[in-house]
């Protein structure tokens, strides 16, 4: 046994003081997981947006914990929610392979009888509440509803006017529950309004509420864009002209209406005994600040799947701590699920992994192999190597020294190139085949077909 010198073991010693007065977990918390939607990795102030504020969400960092290595499930909307949502890899399923779902696609969905984190809460005796988008069906058997939601308002297609609620062929869809509905508002506002009601009405039974911004996702629209919206009286454009300053408008939008959720919590005696998470499904668009990762959204450099993970619970996560553990999308239904006392289904085993622990202080990091893939790259992460591919080029590289994916190492590294590289093909083998470019399906809502650009 090595001899420990003093400084070792006061290390050791103040560790383990610290592991015997974390507290126990509280047996039903409630939970608020915050999804923002093409957030992009440097978009916050609290990792390093320079030109506008997020007050808010800098806070939940400061009073909980902050990742610097979690990714999203996918690298476009609908990959990410549908990980999210059933806490698997989403290309066991048709519906996880789109890239993403065409609001024309009336064919593919989430099927109704699959186990989601929603259903699985609420079998456990939770209230469950989805506000915002959903983006995992369009056809009426696939509205969050037959999923285990108990309440639904939100979007159900990739992309509306903020304040007409108009999808990309100019028809409405903003929904209660399965109904269309016609209500006066911005977007972001509407959400943060709807989900405080729900944090603040009586409850008889521990709640779920997941909150699915559509911000900052386009058409380029901020709250003081209101009468031009309503004037053209149009439908989702990616192609509105926008800018950073109204980007800008967005976020800060989006900020304050989690600051008034997190005061609904405090002032409803609720906040210490609900785990809050907040991320984002893909990296950011056109307004983004990806920085220091290279490209983002629609690919798998590190630019398209590196966002921001923020963990907050008052007396359980300590607070002003940052981690580089390793996370992906699917591993917060697993933390929310075992954190509820929820079991997943024994026939769709999770493969996300429980990281209360690692934000507890509990355990320390561990390392993750991480899968990816769509119809022009394919990736994985195993420590902090990345194997990359795309087209016929194969890349490897040393994401602790190289953020930035400038310096390929295949050549000086060919049994670490070749080790992960056969990984990728053991685990690929074993997900759906991708579609064949062109397979959209049709027949949804009016949608005129595919939407412009990448979402």
């Amino acid at each position: 046994m090595k001899n420990m010198n003093r400084r070792e073991f006061m290390s050791a010693a103040l560790a383990a003081a610290a592991l015997r007065q974390t507290p126990p977990l509280p047996a039903r918390p409630n939970v608020l997981f915050i999804l923002a939607d093409d957030l992009g990795y440097g978009d916050l102030s609290c990792y390093g947006r320079p030109d506008y504020k997020t007050p808010v969400i800098d806070g939940l960092a400061n009073e909980g914990i902050k990742f610097t290595d979690s990714y999203a499930n996918g690298d476009v909307c609908t990959p990410t929610r549908v990980a999210f949502h059933t806490g698997r890899y989403q290309h066991r399923l048709p519906i996880g392979l789109q890239q993403p779902l065409g609001d024309a696609n009336a064919e593919l969905g989430i099927p109704p009888d699959h186990p989601t984190i929603a259903s699985l809460l609420k079998a456990n005796g939770y209230e469950t509440a989805l506000v915002g988008k959903w983006h995992c069906g369009n056809a009426p058997q696939f509205n969050p509803t037959r999923h285990g939601y108990e309440e639904f308002f939100g979007i159900v297609g990739s992309s509306e006017d903020y304040f007409t609620h108009k999808n990309t062929a100019g028809v409405m869809d903003l929904f209660e529950n399965d109904k269309p509905v016609q209500v006066d508002g911005y977007l972001t506002n509407l959400f943060a309004e709807r989900g405080i009601q729900i944090i603040r009405r009586k409850h008889t039974r521990p709640f779920y509420l997941s909150m699915h911004y559509n911000a900052p996702h386009w058409p380029w629209q901020g709250p003081a864009d209101r009468e031009k919206a309503l004037r053209e009286n149009g439908r989702a454009d990616a192609n509105r002209p926008g800018s950073e300053e109204i980007y800008g408008e967005m976020m800060k939008s989006m900020d304050a209406g989690i600051g008034r959720l997190i005061d609904a919590l405090r002032s409803s005696g609720l906040e210490r005994n609900t785990l809050v998470i907040f991320t984002s499904d893909n990296g950011g668009e056109r307004y983004s600040r990806n920085w220091p990762f290279s490209f983002r959204k629609g690919s798998l450099w590190e630019g398209g799947i590196r966002v921001p993970a923020i963990v907050r619970w008052p007396g359980i996560v300590p607070v002003r701590k940052t981690t580089d553990q390793a996370a992906i999308t699917m591993d917060w239904t697993a933390t929310i699920l075992k954190t509820t006392g929820t079991n997943p289904h024994p026939a769709y085993p999770l493969e996300g992994v429980d990281l209360m622990a690692v934000c507890t202080g509990q355990r320390p990091t561990f390392e993750r192999t991480l899968f990816w893939r769509n119809a022009q790259h394919e990736a994985m992460r195993s420590g902090t190597s990345k194997y990359l591919k795309e087209g016929g080029n194969e890349h490897l590289f040393d994401l602790m020294k190289d953020p930035a994916e400038k310096m390929d190492l295949k050549v000086e590294q060919p049994a670490v190139f070749e080790k992960l590289r056969t990984a990728y093909q053991k685990w690929n083998s074993q997900m759906l085949p991708l579609p064949a470019p062109g397979t959209r399906g049709r027949g949804g809502r009016g949608a005129a077909g595919a939407e412009p650009g990448q979402r």
